[in-house]
């Protein structure tokens, strides 16, 4: 998959400290993959709309786009909305 040796070097304790998501940019390619450990007060796993994409061999669970829509979009956070704003200036409008 990757050619990166400091992958190996995301701890137990990384994923469970004070944040709680890892963010992964590989050392090639044009993005970046969040690693989240838990939620906030609005979502819990078990609500996610997901589905399992196999990513290099590996099955792994994403949420929808649709879900990422929602989640964004519910937020109160400018990070979140600049977020939702560059998904749909990327891949368009989310039908439902």
């Amino acid at each position: 998959m990757f050619e990166d040796p400091r992958i190996d070097d995301i701890t137990a304790d990384d994923l469970l400290g004070d944040y709680p998501a890892v963010q992964y940019v590989p050392p090639e390619g044009a993005f970046h993959l969040d690693l989240h450990t838990r939620l906030g007060e609005l979502y819990d796993f078990a609500s996610l709309e997901s589905e399992r994409l196999t990513f290099a061999g590996v099955s792994v669970p994403v949420v929808t786009r649709r879900m990422l829509d929602r989640m964004k979009k519910a937020t109160v956070r400018p990070k979140d909305r600049a977020d939702a704003a560059a998904i749909v200036e990327e891949f368009g409008p989310q039908e439902d």
